[in-house]
């Protein structure tokens, strides 16, 4: 059977290959799930089997958006400690946490991929690490969730083994047992995990973060992970209380103590990393730890501003990250380039901290390196995954900005007038085509009720 093709033109095309290829006006061909070509001008005409011509004029085609950081589980959770910093938020927040069953992790997943999705977002990741005992099969609902959205996907399943019996910050009914955790993450990688080129759903192992889980767990985690193929995520040095917390317990700062239990190196993305110094970045950097920058959460609960532009420099690979919506209520990316690259300019490098096409790649082949995906997504070009994105630049919000490229980052958030996710189009014209985003916005507002009565009983 002939495959089928797709043709935009007539588009500014922003590639985001090694070269920062840029095209005033081009095309894309997809064939398949791949993207054929990417060139100046119109494509051309002779193509076969074209099931689909796009008259991008007044467009922009970028890779799609890679999110490396969430929680989707928060999504009916916003709103809630809006002026605490991560310690007393996290205190404030678990007890609701902890009552979270299958039903509402779905649909806080519908809610948080419906967000990201319909704003540019074609690989999304969780990190979930709550599973309060008797509440289901969470991350089956989490990843069909991610499935019906039409969303390229990744699990981090998370983990806590620290209850609040053991000076950590969760109850303890909703924390797991080592082996109880291990033998959870290794059903979950073996049932779900695909490593094949154009994969929609893959799993990583995920501890949630040193003041919640255990040595042995981070250790013995590790392990399993390079044991099983796949990738590791957790939080780490995002506040100064986590860096003064294994200090006191440890003897060492996070970077040092993550080193020690086999968690640094190129199969390793850590959320926020906010407070490092010359020697953690320079360690990052030895060992292409990644890292998930985050700058809205670590505005929202006033963690600080990491040093993105020394990582960088060092060669440290960085994504973005939304985060819980529990901490970044608006819960869509595009806010993460715009903020990324003005956040990190009230630090020490100001105006020269990044630019607009350092934000996009960012979150787009930046977030591909740290999910372990640069050879399949984050950049158009031949031979990738058809995951692209079609914003609308012709509109009164970014009318009078020339640079096509400058109007998505600085501008307001651009229209969505076509996603492709695999060479599928999962948004047309600002909606999402395979869920009712209508039914998800009344089914989460539904379950954040249903939450908050259960944990005002409790």
């Amino acid at each position: 059977m002939a495959v089928e093709r797709i043709v935009i033109e007539n588009c500014a095309v922003a590639t985001v290959d090694g070269g920062d290829t840029e095209y005033a006006s081009g095309h894309v061909v997809v064939a398949g799930n791949r993207i054929e070509s990417v060139g100046a001008g119109r494509a051309p005409d002779d193509l076969e089997n074209v099931v689909r011509r796009v008259d991008g004029t007044g467009h922009l085609a970028t890779p799609g958006l890679v999110n490396t950081h969430h929680h989707f589980y928060q999504w009916i959770t916003r709103g809630l400690a809006t002026d605490h910093n991560l310690f007393n938020w996290l205190v404030a927040l678990y007890p609701t946490w902890a009552r979270i069953d299958e039903k509402m992790a779905y649909s806080a997943a519908q809610g948080s991929l419906a967000m990201m999705v319909r704003g540019g977002v074609t690989t999304a990741m969780d990190h979930h690490y709550v599973y309060p005992r008797g509440s289901g099969d969470l991350s089956g609902a989490i990843i069909r969730a991610a499935r019906e959205t039409g969303v390229r996907f990744t699990l981090a399943r998370g983990s806590m083994d620290r209850g609040k019996s053991d000076g950590g910050l969760p109850p303890d009914f909703a924390v797991e047992t080592l082996d109880g955790a291990l033998a959870a993450t290794e059903a979950t990688i073996d049932e779900h995990h695909d490593a094949s080129f154009d994969a929609m759903t893959q799993i990583a192992v995920a501890p949630c973060s040193p003041f919640s889980v255990s040595t042995e767990l981070l250790r013995q985690g590790a392990e399993l992970a390079r044991r099983k193929g796949v990738r590791l995520h957790t939080h780490g040095s995002e506040t100064v209380e986590e860096e003064q917390f294994c200090k006191d317990l440890f003897g060492m700062g996070p970077t040092d103590y993550f080193e020690s239990t086999g968690w640094l190196g190129e199969d390793v993305w850590m959320a926020h990393c906010v407070h490092m110094n010359d020697s953690d970045i320079a360690a990052f950097a030895r060992t292409r730890t990644g890292v998930a920058h985050c700058p809205s959460s670590n505005a929202r609960l006033a963690a600080g501003i990491a040093r993105v532009p020394d990582m960088l420099a060092a060669g440290v690979p960085v994504g973005l990250g939304v985060d819980g919506t529990a901490s970044n209520e608006s819960g869509e990316l595009h806010t993460e380039l715009r903020n990324a690259l003005l956040i990190n300019r009230l630090g020490a490098h100001r105006e020269a901290a990044l630019n607009a096409r350092q934000a996009l790649r960012l979150g787009t082949y930046g977030g591909a390196q740290v999910l372990g995906r640069a050879s399949q997504i984050g950049s158009l070009e031949p031979g990738k995954l058809a995951d692209l994105v079609l914003w609308k630049l012709d509109t009164l919000a970014h009318a009078s900005i020339a640079d096509p490229v400058t109007a998505l980052v600085f501008g307001a958030a651009a229209p969505v007038t076509l996603s492709l996710v695999n060479g599928r189009p999962v948004v047309e014209d600002g909606r999402l085509l395979h869920v009712d985003e209508d039914a998800i916005a009344r089914s989460t507002r539904e379950e954040a009720q249903r939450l908050a009565g259960i944990a005002g009983r409790n």
